[in-house]
């Protein structure tokens, strides 16, 4: 049951790359974005919130038709990044990366945002009468006070990512060695022949790597909190 053979171990190393460079790339982007809703009032913010949080409402096939058709090797946009800079993201892992990193994005940025809105803003404020200039601000005072969003965002985000099968599997397809992560390995696994057991293993793999994500987002949260109470 639990021999996992070459290619169960090739797909499960390729979701974790996958999961920790999308996670990696979307976090900055992702504070970024949580800290512009939670502290400014602006013509759009709704419009924008709403754009962040569409992929957990679309379908994830449609999710990942749009990148298709925005990325993809003739896409309006890849087909500019391909011809020019060489870069193609459809039916590459690397493909498979945005589109994890877009499907977790608003898991995201969600605790983040409420991590910052949480926060005094009287603290901010004396750090700014004091002399620190705006980024001086953000990064010593905000940034620190919402470590544990942050921590809990990222490792949501990196739960998601692990877990993300239909924007991925539309975007970048079912290639092994190259695009075939836990979830797609899985679907093409319960539809050949003696192919449970297999699949069976890669759902108990899936699962750990879940829990002990979410439980290390607990810790490190916990830790944090300690951390900025003195304790």
């Amino acid at each position: 049951m639990f021999d996992i053979s070459p290619a169960e171990w090739t797909a499960i190393l390729l979701s974790l790359r996958v999961a920790v460079v999308a996670t990696l790339v979307a976090t900055p982007f992702g504070i970024a974005l949580a800290w512009l809703l939670a502290r400014y009032e602006f013509w759009g913010k709704s419009v924008i919130d709403a754009v962040v949080h569409l992929p957990l409402v679309l379908p994830p096939v449609v999710t990942g038709y749009l990148l298709l058709l925005a990325l993809g090797r003739r896409g309006l946009i890849g087909a500019w990044l391909a011809d020019n800079l060489g870069i193609v993201f459809a039916f590459r892992w690397t493909g498979a990366a945005l589109a994890c990193g877009v499907m977790s994005f608003p898991l995201l940025v969600r605790p983040i945002r409420l991590s910052i809105e949480a926060i005094d803003r009287r603290l901010e404020q004396a750090a700014s009468t004091l002399g620190a200039p705006p980024w001086k601000v953000f990064a010593g005072v905000t940034l620190p006070l919402a470590l544990p969003g942050v921590l809990a965002g990222m490792v949501l985000g990196f739960a998601k990512a692990i877990g993300e099968f239909g924007a991925t599997i539309t975007f970048v397809s079912n290639i092994p060695g190259e695009t075939q992560t836990i979830s797609s390995a899985i679907y093409s696994l319960i539809q050949t022949p003696d192919g449970d057991a297999a699949a069976g293993r890669l759902v108990v793999v899936s699962t750990v790597i879940a829990m002990g994500a979410l439980i290390a987002s607990e810790w490190f949260a916990r830790r944090a909190t300690k951390r900025l109470h003195g304790n």
